[in-house]
C-alpha cells in the first residue's frame, strides 16, 4: 500500500510541475507576442518617419511643386478639385514599390495658400494600406521668391 502511495505522490507532483511550466510558458509566449508587435510597430513608424521627412524635404527643395515631388520619390501625382496629391508606395520592407504588392502609402496633399500667394501648403501622412496612420503633418513650401524692388531716395 505505501508503494502505491508513494507512486501516486509522484504522479501529482508530476502533474503540478506540468501545471506550473505551461503556466510559466503561456506568460513566455504572451510576452513575446508583445515584443514582437512593438519591434514591428516600432520599425514601421521608424521607417514612415524616414519617407515623411524625405517627402517634406523634396516638397520644400522643389518649391511645392508636387508632380515634382511624386517624380523623385518613385510615385504618382494626380490632382482634383484644386488639390494636387502626391502617392508613393512601399512594399513590406519599406521600398518604394507598384500600387499590386504595397503594404505602406505616403500621400501628400497640397493647394496654393489663398492668404499668402507665394505659399503652398499642404498635409503629409504615410500610412498602413489598411489604413492605420502612422504618420501625419502639415508641410509647406514657398513656390517663388520675388526679388526685392528698389526704393529710391
Amino acid at each position: 500500500m505505501s508503494t502505491r502511495s508513494k507512486s501516486t505522490l509522484f504522479l501529482l507532483e508530476q502533474l503540478i510541475v506540468v501545471a506550473v511550466f505551461a503556466i510559466c510558458a503561456a506568460a513566455c509566449v504572451r510576452i513575446l507576442a508583445d515584443a514582437h508587435f512593438t519591434a514591428t510597430m516600432s520599425r514601421d513608424i521608424s521607417n514612415a518617419i524616414h519617407a515623411a521627412e524625405s517627402g517634406a524635404e523634396s516638397f520644400k527643395a522643389v518649391g511645392g511643386d508636387i508632380a515634382k515631388v511624386a517624380e523623385i520619390m518613385g510615385g504618382v501625382a494626380k490632382a482634383a478639385d484644386g488639390v494636387v496629391t502626391a502617392i508613393v508606395f512601399f512594399d513590406s520592407n519599406w521600398q518604394v514599390s507598384g500600387e499590386a504588392n504595397a503594404h505602406y502609402r505616403l500621400l501628400l496633399t497640397a493647394e496654393q495658400e489663398t492668404r499668402v500667394p507665394l505659399l503652398m501648403s499642404g498635409e503629409l501622412t504615410v500610412e498602413r494600406l489598411t489604413g492605420e496612420n502612422l504618420i501625419s503633418f502639415p508641410v509647406a513650401s514657398v513656390t517663388a521668391i520675388q526679388p526685392p524692388t528698389e526704393s529710391g531716395p
